[in-house]
C-alpha cells in the first residue's frame, strides 16, 4: 500500500495499483524459487520492504522535475522507474552469482548496512506517522507540522497505531508464538469494528475522519497499474535523475542476499548452501518482475521461517502458495476500503520501530565506538535528510574509520639489535664474540600488512625516534634493516615516506637496508617507482634477512680486521683464513676508520676482542707461532676447538693421523640430504654453503674457514639434514666412519673429548639458528 508515497495526493490513488504490483512481484519470486532457484524448497518470495524508501525518493523527483500539473508523465514516469529499478537489481545479482562474486559481498562493512536498516526504520515510522495522520505530502520537521500532528482531530489518529504497536512490542517480548502478530491486528480490526457497530458510526464518517482507507473504485482490476505505462509521456530527462537513486536502491537491495540466505541456511539445517546460486536465482525474479512492471523481491527469512517450520518445506507447497496468493489478488482491491488505518498504522510502526531497535539498541556495546556513532550518523542522515546521501555518507565514514582503526594497530610487528638477530653463518670463536658487542650497532624492523598514509606514521616516528639527539649519543646505530617479507602491498604515500626515511637516516650517516623483497614484485616497484633504488640513493636490497644481517656484520667484521692490522703492526693486508667472509661488499661508511662516536665504540670493542683473545693462554694468537711450526691439520684442530677445550696440541696431536685432507671445487657436493652421515669435515680454506629444506621453508647458512660440518648426523649416526655444497674452492680435512671406529678403539678418551667438544659446538650452531627462525617467524 505504502509503494508510493500515498500522503502526496497526486499518488493518493494508487494504494491499490501498489498491492497489485505487490501480488505481482510476489508471485513471480515464488515460482521461481519454488521451481528449482533456490535450494530452499519451501523458501517464500516477497517485495523487498526496505526499498520502499528509494521509491518515495524516486517518485518525488520525478514530481519536482515534471510538475504537478503533469500528473500522467509523472505516472508513467515513476512507475516506470520502478521497474527499471528492478530489472537493474536482477543484471546485477545474476552477474555476481554468475561470475562466482557472492564471496565478496561479505567484504562490505555490516555497520553500514545496520545503518541502512535503522534508516528505513526511521522512514518507516515517518510514514506511519504520514499514513496515520493522513498528511498531505511527506512528513516535514518543522512547526507547522508539528502543530498540525496535535490538532484535537489528529493527535489520536496517529498516536493510537503507535501505542498499538508499542504495545504488541512489549507483548511480544514475554510470548513467543508465531501466531501472534497475526492474531494481535485481526484483534485490533476486531476490536474497531466492535467499536464502530457499538456506537452505530457509518463507515463514509470513519473514512471522511481519517480512520478508514477511503475505498478503490471498482471499475479499477488488479492490472490497472498497467494503465500507467505509457512511453509516449514518459520524461526521460527526469528519468535520469533518479539513476542515483537506482543505483542506490540495487546497492542495498543486493546486501540482503548474504544475510538472509546465510541465515535461513543455520535455521533449517541445509548444508549444501551456494550463495551464487541464490544470487541467481534473485537475479531471475527481480529480473523477470521487472519486465511484468513489477518491483524488487527476495527470499524473506521470517517469512519462509514460519512457513517451512509449518509444514510447507516442499517445492509443491510454494507453488500452491504462489497460486493463493494469484487468487486473492483476482479478488480485486476492494477490500482496502474496509481496513482501519490504526490496523495499517500500528502495522508500519511496529516494523519501523524493530528496524531501529536492530540498529541502535542491539548494536549497543557491540560495535566499536566509531562504528556505532556511524551508525547514528547514518540513521539520521537517512531518516531526516536523503537515504542516497544518507549511503554515501556511510560509505565515507566506513572509509574514515577503517583509516583511524587500522592507524592505531603498527605496521611494526617486531624490533631486534643486531645482538639478537644474528645471521647463519658459522663464523670463528673470535668473530662471534666481536659481533655479539658490535651488533648493537645494527637495528632491524619487522613490517607487516599493507603499507598506507594511515599505517606508515608509526613507522616513520619509530625510525626518528631511533636517530634523535639523545637516544642515538646513547646508541649510535650504523645499520637500520626494514625486513618487507611480510609486506604485501603500499600505497604511494608510503612508498614516498621510504625515500624521506633514507634521506633523514643518511644525515646520521646510517644506511638503510631493505630486505625480504622481489625487486620485480608489487612492493618492489612500487619502490622502484620513486626512485628508492637509485644508485644516489644508497639502499642495500636483499632478498632475505638472512643475507642482509651477514652483510651487516661482515662489515662490522672488517673493523675488527683493521685494528688486528693496527695492533699487529703489519701492513700485510692478505686476511688469515678465519677473517675470510662470505662475499665482497660495499663500502662501509665514512665514520669506520674511529671519527664517530659510533667508529670509536667499533674500535673499542674490536679492541677489547683482541686483548681478550691475547690474554687467553690457548689462544690461537699467543701461539701463532708455535702453530705455525706444526703441520695441518692440528693448527686446524686447534683453531676450531678453541675455547671449548681445556686440552692442548699434545693431547690433540694423535687425532691428526685420523683425518684425510680432500680439496672440493667451487658449486661441487660433499653430500645430500638423507644421505647416511659417513663423514666429518673441519674446513680449512673457502666456504661450504648448507641448504635446508623443511616443511615450513627453506633457508641456508654459510660455513667459514675454521669450522665443523656434519658433526652432529655423524657422531649421532643419523640422516644428513641438509645438502651442502662448496661455495667457493675449498679444502677440508675429513674424518671417516672406518676412521673413527679406529679412533674410538685406540684413543677412546681422544673420541669422548672430540665428541664432546662437536657437541658444543653443534649447540652453539643450534642457538644461532634458532634465534634466527625466531626473528624471522
Amino acid at each position: 500500500m505504502i509503494l508510493f508515497p500515498l500522503g502526496e495526493p497526486l499518488f493518493a490513488h494508487l494504494a491499490p495499483d501498489g498491492i497489485s504490483m505487490f501480488y505481482v512481484s510476489t508471485i513471480v519470486s515464488q515460482l521461481v524459487y519454488s521451481c528449482g532457484g533456490s535450494i530452499f524448497k519451501g523458501g517464500v518470495g516477497s517485495e523487498m520492504i526496505e526499498v520502499v524508501p528509494f521509491f518515495h525518493k524516486m517518485a518525488f523527483i520525478i514530481l519536482n522535475r515534471v510538475g504537478k500539473e503533469n500528473e500522467k508523465a509523472v505516472l508513467a514516469t515513476t512507475i516506470l522507474s520502478y521497474a527499471i529499478s528492478s530489472v537493474l537489481t536482477g543484471s546485477i545479482f545474476f552477474l555476481m552469482g554468475a561470475f562466482k562474486l557472492g564471496s565478496l559481498i561479505g567484504f562490505f562493512p555490516r555497520h553500514i548496512l545496520i545503518g541502512c536498516i535503522g534508516g528505513v526504520g526511521w522512514f518507516l515510522v515517518a510514514t506511519g506517522v504520514e499514513v496515520s495522520a493522513r498528511l498531505s505530502g511527506s512528513l516535514e520537521y518543522n512547526l507547522d507540522t508539528l502543530g498540525r500532528l496535535f490538532q484535537l482531530d489528529t493527535i489520536f489518529l496517529w498516536t493510537l497505531p503507535l501505542v498499538g504497536a508499542i504495545g504488541l512490542l512489549v507483548i511480544k517480548r514475554f510470548v513467543k508464538s508465531n501466531f501472534l502478530v497475526g492474531g494481535y491486528f485481526v484483534s485490533i480490526g476486531v476490536i474497531f469494528y466492535f467499536a464502530k457497530f457499538s456506537f452505530n458510526i457509518p463507515l463514509e464518517t470513519l473514512r471522511d475522519r481519517g480512520w478508514v482507507f477511503d475505498a478503490p473504485s471498482s471499475s479499477e482490476p488488479w492490472y490497472h497499474f498497467y494503465t500507467l505505462y505509457d512511453f509516449s509521456v514518459v520524461n526521460w530527462p527526469a528519468l535520469a535523475e533518479t539513476i542515483p537513486a537506482m543505483l542506490a536502491l540495487t546497492f542495498f537491495g543486493v546486501l540482503h542476499v548474504p544475510i538472509n540466505v546465510p541465515a535461513l541456511g543455520i535455521s533449517t539445517g541445509e548444508d549444501n548452501l551456494n550463495v551464487d546460486r541464490e544470487l541467481v536465482a534473485h537475479g531471475i525474479s527481480n529480473a523477470v518482475s521487472g519486465f511484468f512492471g513489477s518491483i524488487q523481491n527476495y527470499l524473506v527469512y521470517t517469512n519462509s521461517l514460519l512457513f517451512i517450520g509449518s509444514g510447507g518445506n516442499s517445492r509443491l507447497a510454494g507453488v500452491m502458495l504462489a497460486v493463493a496468493t494469484f487468487g486473492i489478488m483476482l479478488v480485486g482491491p476492494g477490500i482496502i476500503g474496509y481496513i482501519p488505518i490504526v490496523v495499517v498504522g500500528a502495522l508500519i510502526y511496529m516494523l519501523g520501530i524493530e528496524l531501529m531497535e536492530e540498529a541502535l539498541v542491539g548494536t549497543w556495546g557491540k560495535l566499536h565506538t566509531l562504528e556505532y556513532i556511524t551508525v547514528i550518523i547514518i540513521v539520521v542522515t537517512m531518516g531526516a535528510w536523503d537515504f542516497v546521501i544518507g549511503i554515501v555518507i556511510g560509505i565515507i565514514l566506513a572509509c574514515v574509520n577503517f583509516v583511524l582503526q587500522t592507524s592505531q594497530k603498527s605496521a611494526i610487528t617486531a624490533t631486534y639489535s643486531g645482538q639478537v638477530a644474528i645471521s647463519t653463518v658459522r663464523r670463528h670463536p673470535l668473530h662471534v664474540r666481536f659481533l655479539k658487542d658490535a651488533g648493537k650497532q645494527t637495528f632491524v624492523i619487522k613490517l607487516a600488512g599493507f603499507l598506507f598514509f594511515g599505517t606508515i606514521v608509526s613507522v616513520e616516528n619509530r625510525v626518528r625516534g631511533l636517530i634523535e639527539e639523545k637516544t642515538f649519543r646513547d646508541q649510535p646505530i650504523r645499520f637500520l634493516i626494514l625486513d618487507l617479507k611480510r609486506v604485501n602491498g603500499l600505497d604511494f604515500s608510503a612508498a614516498e615516506a621510504f625515500t624521506r626515511l633514507n634521506r633523514i637516516l643518511w644525515k646520521r650517516r646510517v644506511h638503510m637496508i631493505i630486505c625480504g623483497i622481489d625487486v620485480e614484485g608489487e612492493v618492489g616497484k612500487s619502490l622502484q617507482n620513486v626512485g628508492l633504488f637509485g644508485k644516489e640513493n644508497e639502499v642495500e636490497i636483499f632478498e632475505t634477512l638472512n643475507s642482509a644481517l651477514e652483510y651487516c656484520e661482515n662489515e662490522l667484521l672488517k673493523v675488527l680486521y683493521q685494528r688486528n692490522v693496527s695492533m699487529t703492526g703489519t701492513d700485510d693486508r692478505t686476511p688469515p683464513r678465519f677473517w675470510e667472509v662470505s662475499q665482497p661488499q660495499p663500502h662501509i661508511p665514512p665514520d669506520t676508520l674511529f671519527n664517530s662516536p659510533r667508529g670509536h665504540y667499533l674500535h673499542e670493542v674490536a679492541t677489547t676482542t683482541l686483548r681478550e683473545e691475547e690474554a687467553n693462554p690457548l689462544s690461537g694468537r699467543t701461539t701463532s707461532q708455535n702453530w705455525s711450526s706444526f703441520q695441518q691439520p692440528l693448527p686446524l684442530l686447534l683453531q676450531t676447538f678453541h675455547g671449548l677445550t681445556q686440552k692442548n696440541e699434545d693431547f690433540w696431536f694423535p687425532a691428526c693421523t685420523y683425518f684425510t685432507r680432500e680439496v672440493f671445487p667451487a658449486d661441487s657436493v660433499l653430500y645430500r640430504e638423507g644421505e647416511a652421515a659417513t663423514n666429518f669435515y673441519l674446513l680449512e680454506s673457502g666456504m661450504l654453503r648448507a641448504e635446508y629444506e623443511t616443511p615450513q621453508g627453506n633457508y641456508f647458512e654459510l660455513i667459514v674457514a675454521g669450522r665443523p660440518c656434519g658433526e652432529l648426523p655423524f657422531f649421532g649416526e643419523t640422516r644428513r639434514t641438509a645438502t651442502v655444497r662448496a661455495e667457493r674452492d675449498c679444502a677440508v680435512w675429513r674424518l671417516g666412519s672406518e676412521g673413527w671406529r679406529v679412533l674410538r678403539r685406540e684413543e677412546p678418551m681422544l673420541a669422548l673429548e672430540l665428541m664432546k667438544v662437536c657437541f658444543k659446538l653443534t649447540s652453539e650452531r643450534m642457538e644461532s639458528i634458532t634465534a634466527y627462525v625466531l626473528t624471522t617467524a
